[in-house]
């Protein structure tokens, strides 16, 4: 039986044992999907340190992705379809370009992702979130799908929470895939997805020791072992900081263990990946527009007994193997155990909060790639996938006073199973064309437990009715120059209920599954061996939206019909040796252009939230061969706070970050990095009937000390 607000022994034991014991759990996604890609498939990328020609060469064959920093990697011709070969606007930044970045939370790397908008509550433990093509960060509608070392890592909600257990050194690279054609996955991929990859094989030992601003103290280490086919991979990492603004103390830690092994005469890899992070911070709570322009690092009164405590573990197994010559398998499976509870209070007006969140996820990935040889096409691939989740959850509410539970206002239990498969071809007629036919088919299932007081009956809600939601696909790229590719694709994903809002609901009509058709057209070009570009279009159109609603039982509402629209630019080039240069921008929109039923008066508003423009950038230069210089800035336009479109716009704003770097021999570096130098007024505003205002952090001052060396060659 389940305790309040806590699953039980027997239940997360049940599941352990349902995964171990399955041949699932023996199973390993190859990192050519995970960051095997970065060791066996890929070409060696680095916007730093390459050469002209290594520039080039990476980027003039049939391909839409764009690289920032070092992505090292060498040839294969096995393994699963690669994020590469998803012909959309997708982007790789390297371990380089992240992993000495000094962050609280590892969403804000994502800045540096061209077209990606991130939206900072700045409120501890719920700190912030990115997204991107038109969707907002606001929680009502989660559009990103989030995977960890290819582990699916959303909550239900489809909320990046899992994303903090990851910390810059540990990072090996991270992918994103902004459009609707990649059929991998499923659920919450409406407008793409973001895989993270951290380290995994070979023998280093990295350490970084940074203190800053705000009594920040930074410590992060990670060592890799590999011998005899046999790799280990270990990371511990803790943060803590009393935070810009009154009642923002924070401290969280993470901890990761990877295991890999290899027979050298096999063709075969299994593994084990598990992580650990534990975190706890104050929360400072909102200010009124005119306390946020005189005092933005105060936090109110009412404030002083908010706060978040989180614990997050993940355990998943991965196998790969090669079938035959040209038939490959890769299997992997997970168990991922979130719990969170939260106090808030968002006025003084209103009652402080106690939320509960529980959630246990367990699942399964499957794919069967098949390369075979067909000597009237240059090339093709044939590609099947299987994968599902089981999710069994808790979500709960209390009205509290000073941290001291009161009234019960929430109480659900709910299971929620995701299953589906794809199916998707590479076909090469002629070496410059390349198209790739997909389709996806997804469906759910569950039933949720609703007893909103103590003394009220338990109710129990089916699910609603989605039926087999099929997504058909296809992408295109035309060669007809070295250096010069055109790209097309269009594609349809899905957007299901979150929480109680997947369920029959108890007040209103059952909401049906909002299906998403998005194209792309864009072009791809390096007209000189030193600089690449690409400019693109895209539009995406949703039928029955459906939003979730932060008030109540937590049900959802259909907002209509909307359509989001943007346009795209990057730059990044070298032109001579010790400089380099990276430039994006973004111009996007989301309109209402059928209104649901209970907003007829939005027809053609704009949706909340969602600025007009991004835009990043950066310089490097190599001062001298041990010295570096940084520079980089990250701007957004501003947003409306609501459908309605009757408030003012906010969110408008830019940051300047500046950094040295000196390494002083092989092993030990110095940097020193200066965020936000302008020490620009910014600021996350919604609307509670009127403004309310999490200002962001001013000026700050970081130095760090990093290690690098070999341990095992140290002891051997």
């Amino acid at each position: 039986m389940k305790k309040l607000g806590v699953l039980s022994t027997s239940s997360v034991s049940l599941a352990l044992m349902t995964v171990i014991s399955s041949p699932f759990f023996t199973a390993f996604l190859v990192f050519g999907e995970t960051t095997e890609l970065e060791r066996d498939t890929t070409v060696t990328v680095a916007a730093r340190q390459d050469s002209p020609d290594t520039l080039a060469s990476s980027n003039t064959t049939d391909n839409s992705y764009f690289t920032l920093g070092e992505v090292v990697v060498t040839g294969s011709a096995t393994g699963p379809l690669k994020s590469q070969d998803v012909l959309t606007s997708v982007d790789i930044l390297g371990a380089d370009v992240v992993e000495n970045r000094n962050v609280d939370f590892a969403w804000e790397l994502f800045r540096q992702a061209p077209g990606v908008m991130t939206t900072n509550f700045n409120q501890g433990g719920v700190s912030g979130k990115f997204s991107f093509r038109g969707f907002n960060g606001e929680g009502e509608i989660n559009a990103i799908k989030l995977l960890i070392d290819g582990i699916p890592s959303n909550t239900n909600s489809g909320n990046m929470e899992f994303l903090d257990m990851v910390f810059p050194l540990d990072i090996q690279s991270i992918e994103v895939i902004r459009g609707t054609n990649d059929a991998r996955y499923g659920l919450h991929n409406i407008a793409g997805n973001a895989n993270v990859f951290t380290r995994t094989g070979g023998n280093y030992t990295k350490a970084r020791i940074s203190y800053g601003s705000f009594g920040t103290v930074d410590v992060q280490a990670s060592s890799g072992f590999e011998t005899g086919g046999f790799s280990q991979n270990y990371f511990a990492a803790y943060r803590e900081t009393d935070g810009y603004r009154d009642h923002s103390d924070l401290n969280r830690y993470t901890f990761a263990g990877k295991w890999f092994y290899s027979p050298p005469s096999a063709s075969y890899k299994v593994g084990l990946i598990a992580r650990l992070y534990e975190s706890e911070a104050d929360s400072p709570g909102y200010l009124t527009m005119d306390e946020s322009r005189s005092r933005p690092k105060k936090s109110p009164s009412f404030n002083n007994f908010d706060g978040t405590e989180r614990q997050i573990k993940t355990v998943s197994g991965h196998f790969d193997a090669d079938v035959t010559s040209d038939l490959f398998f890769s299997l992997k499976s997970y168990v991922n155990k979130f719990d969170r509870t939260r106090f808030v209070k968002f006025t003084a007006a209103n009652p402080q909060q106690e939320r509960i969140t529980d959630e246990l996820q367990y699942g399964a990935i499957a794919t069967l790639t098949y390369r075979p040889h067909i000597p009237w096409f240059d090339d093709f691939v044939l590609e099947g996938g299987f994968d599902f989740q089981q999710q069994e959850n808790e979500n709960i509410r209390y009205t509290a006073i000073q941290r001291r539970r009161q009234e019960l206002t929430r109480n659900q239990e709910f299971d929620f199973l995701i299953y589906g498969g794809f199916l998707q071809a590479v076909i090469k007629p002629v070496h410059w064309l390349k198209l790739v036919p997909a389709v996806r088919i997804d469906s759910a299932d569950g039933d949720l437990v609703n007893r909103p007081t103590d003394t009220s009956p338990s109710t129990v809600l089916d699910l609603n009715d989605y039926d087999a939601i099929w997504q058909p696909k296809f992408s295109a790229v035309i060669t007809p120059i070295e250096g010069y590719s055109l790209y097309g694709n269009w594609g349809r994903t899905f957007q299901v209920g979150i929480e109680a809002g997947a369920y029959q609901q108890l007040n209103g009509p059952e909401l049906k599954p909002s299906i998403n058709d998005g194209w792309e057209m864009g072009i791809k070009l390096s007209p000189v061996t030193w600089m690449e570009g690409r400019i693109a279009y895209w539009e995406q159109t949703a039928d029955d939206e459906v939003r979730r609603l932060f008030t109540g039982s937590g049900e959802s509402e259909n907002i209509g019909k909307t359509k989001r629209r943007g346009f795209d630019a990057q730059l990044r080039a070298r032109p001579i040796n010790p400089l380099s240069i990276w430039a994006a921008f973004s111009w996007q929109e989301g309109i209402i252009k059928k209104p649901g039923p209970l907003e007829s008066g939005n027809k053609n508003n704009e949706i909340d939230h969602i600025p007009d423009y991004v835009v990043s950038g950066g310089v490097d230069y190599q001062i001298t061969p041990a010295v570096r210089g940084s520079f980089s800035i990250f701007a957004q336009g501003d947003y409306f706070l609501n459908r309605e479109n009757d408030t003012r716009q906010f969110g408008d704003y830019y940051l300047v970050n500046l950094g040295l770097f000196y390494q002083i021999n092989k092993y030990l570096g110095l940097d020193f990095q200066v965020t936000n130098l302008t020490d620009k007024y910014y600021e996350y505003v919604w609307d509670a009937g009127s403004s309310l205002h999490s200002p962001g952090d001013g000026r700050a001052f970081y130095g760090a000390l990093n290690v690098e060396f070999d341990l095992l060659d140290k002891i051997l």
